[in-house]
């Protein structure tokens, strides 16, 4: 028989659990006062700057950092199309890397409730360590995978055997043409 060439997919997915949680936040002001608004937002800033230092020394964190306060004003229209009053922003975010969950969900409740804090998101990873050793065994599997069915193709077409000739990720298969 001739040299049959068959041309598979191999797939494996596996669900791990994370291992750091990044959380994502900002403390922002605004109103009519300038000097007022900066003051206001750097004050609830400090109590949530405070709660990370803690949480990092107990273990909670693993690192945690924010940006320097941000400053914008903004002249808003009205309805009937006038220029109104400057209104001034100031804001302050901050990104902490947890380890204990447990102390994140405690944390999130607590501060979340805050004058002018507003939680912007929670990024579920693993550690570049575990995350490495997933993606080697998931491309092993998926190669199991895509022998099995080269196999299972090649037995209903009374081959004997299989000898994979090229492995790649998807779409970087050579074109050996038609």
């Amino acid at each position: 028989m001739s040299e049959v060439t068959i041309t598979v997919r191999g797939e494996h997915e596996v669900r791990v659990a994370p291992e750091r949680a990044i959380v994502t936040l900002s403390v922002a002001m605004e109103g009519p006062v300038r000097d007022a608004v900066v003051a206001r937002t750097l004050e609830l800033a400090t109590p949530v700057r405070e709660g990370l230092e803690a949480r990092q020394g107990a273990g909670a964190i693993e690192a945690w950092s924010s940006r320097r306060l941000s400053v914008r004003s903004e002249r808003p229209w009205s309805g009937d199309g006038t220029r109104l009053a400057l209104v001034h922003h100031a804001s302050v975010d901050f990104t902490a890397t947890f380890v204990d969950f447990a102390e994140l969900s405690t944390w999130v409740a607590e501060i979340s409730a805050g004058e002018g804090v507003s939680v912007n998101g929670t990024d579920w990873i693993l550690t570049p360590h575990t995350r490495a050793h997933v993606e080697q065994q998931v491309a092993a599997e998926a190669v199991r995978a895509a022998v099995a069915r080269a196999t299972a193709y090649a037995s209903a077409l009374g081959l004997t055997s299989v000898e994979p000739i090229e492995i790649a990720d998807a779409g970087l298969i050579t074109d050996t043409g038609p």
